[in-house]
């Protein structure tokens, strides 16, 4: 699955092209499986590329055992802004699967992926029993249901066992004072001072950690109770950011570019080159597909996965995390949005199917019965992140029609402050707070 935001300026157009408030909610036509059809071909748009395309195609090959007069025809590595276009020029495609959960406002608000909720009313399908909340807050916006999930991420910690062990530790982190300590303990300096062994990557710009500082360790609060931005008067964004500027500043900001660049930069994330799996780094944090990319990558690391260490004055949130993922929708402009509704549910409600797309892609799967697969949930490696999707105080930063824009504002602000830049860090989080409520506006 992809896992990034991204600044998509041109979804505004999508507005102006599409209907305003959200998909029709008028009766629907539904297919009867048993009866006499004739043949029908839907177009999927999806962003899977390469393996991951191969997985699902595997999966569509037990839709077409179940429905064999529908054939599927798959358009792959299509953009968010993709579907945007797309949509916006007329273009015929029955299925939309995007990567990117934060667009979920802008497919319910304008229309752009047609509300559901008159195909679960037709099926009588309660979406409560089957998905769990978590991800249908993430696949909803202002009670349009316009998208479901299909798998899930879940963010948690990776620790290295031997360096643990090693320092005399016996158990990961619970707390950021813990993590804190461990982290300075685990780290390791050449002759020249340069960095050999980080204990903890406090940077924003590595690898996933731009996820990490969306604050649900900190128990974060985004918008007010009007809606407008909280950034300048919730605490727990100063003691965030000084937490992170604290740990930068141990390190050296310098010595943690250069370290970071030695590795490879951004790109060693998704190759061999992982300053985890290379041992470089003892403490990581990371969503719950990296345990594939160890085993794939054939690294010899040793390691065990916990949920992320929270706020020493918020044990409470202990096990929760950062989650989304994958959303699944019927385009309005879909020639077949009947046989897609069919597709739609197979994919994110059939539990053979996500259970099988889970394994092979090595997410969370997103149904409660799906929950239950005997070998991810088994795997200890792995049950963390299930437990954490599960969690009740997991959750994607709130949706809202600026989409990514507020966490690109707050990562700028961000990679300002570690960099020594921001003289004031409340008088700058209140002009955050303005800049983020004039985005939201604009959205």
């Amino acid at each position: 699955m992809k896992r990034m935001l991204c600044v998509l300026a041109s979804f505004a157009l999508f507005g102006a092209a599409c209907t305003a408030g959200g998909g029709s909610k008028e009766p629907v036509e539904t297919v009867n499986p048993s009866g006499s059809h004739a043949p029908v071909t839907l177009t999927v748009w999806d962003y899977f590329t390469e393996r991951e395309l191969s997985n699902l195609t595997g999966v569509l090959n037990q839709f077409k055992q179940q429905y064999p007069w529908i054939t599927v025809n798959v358009v792959p590595g299509k953009r968010p802004i993709d579907f945007v276009r797309g949509i916006n020029a007329g273009e015929t495609f029955d299925v939309a699967i995007d990567s990117e959960s934060t667009n979920v406002p802008f497919y319910c608000s304008t229309g752009g992926l047609v509300d559901l909720s008159s195909y679960l009313q037709a099926d009588g399908t309660d979406l409560s029993t089957i998905i769990p909340p978590a991800a249908l807050k993430y696949t909803s916006y202002q009670g349009v249901q316009c998208t479901l999930p299909l798998l899930t991420d879940a963010y948690g910690l990776y620790y290295n066992k031997d360096m643990l062990a090693a320092a005399g530790f016996s158990e990961p982190p619970k707390t950021l004072s813990e993590l804190t300590a461990m982290a300075k303990k685990l780290t390791v300096r050449n002759p020249d001072g340069s960095l050999k062994v980080v204990g903890f990557m406090p940077l924003s710009t590595f690898y996933e950690n731009t996820n990490m500082y969306n604050g649900n360790a900190w128990g974060t609060q985004w918008y007010q109770e009007d809606e407008s931005s909280a950034f300048g008067t919730d605490p727990a964004w100063k003691d965030m950011l000084e937490w992170n500027k604290e740990m930068v500043d141990y390190y050296g900001y310098n010595d943690l570019q250069r370290f970071f660049q030695q590795l490879g930069g951004p790109n060693s994330e998704w190759s061999s080159a992982n300053g985890f799996e290379q041992g470089k780094i003892a403490l990581l944090y990371d969503g719950e597909w990296r345990g594939t990319f160890i085993s794939d990558d054939k690294s010899k690391v040793d390691f065990g996965t916990a949920a992320f260490p929270v706020a020493d004055d918020k044990p409470e949130l202990y096990g929760s995390g950062q989650v989304g993922g994958t959303v699944v929708g019927i385009p309005k402009t879909a020639e077949h949005p009947s046989e897609a509704w069919l597709l739609v549910k197979f994919l994110t409600m059939n539990t053979k199917a996500v259970q099988t797309l889970a394994n092979l892609l090595g997410n969370v799967p997103t149904t409660f019965e799906s929950l239950k697969d005997p070998k991810l949930a088994n795997d200890p490696l792995f049950k963390p992140f299930m437990e954490i999707f599960q969690n009740e105080h997991s959750y994607l930063l709130p949706l809202t029609p600026a989409a990514s824009a507020p966490a690109d504002l707050f990562a700028d602000f961000q990679g300002k402050w570690e960099a020594g830049k921001v003289s004031d860090l409340q008088s700058g989080l209140e002009d955050l707070a303005t800049a983020v409520d004039q985005q939201v506006g604009l959205g």
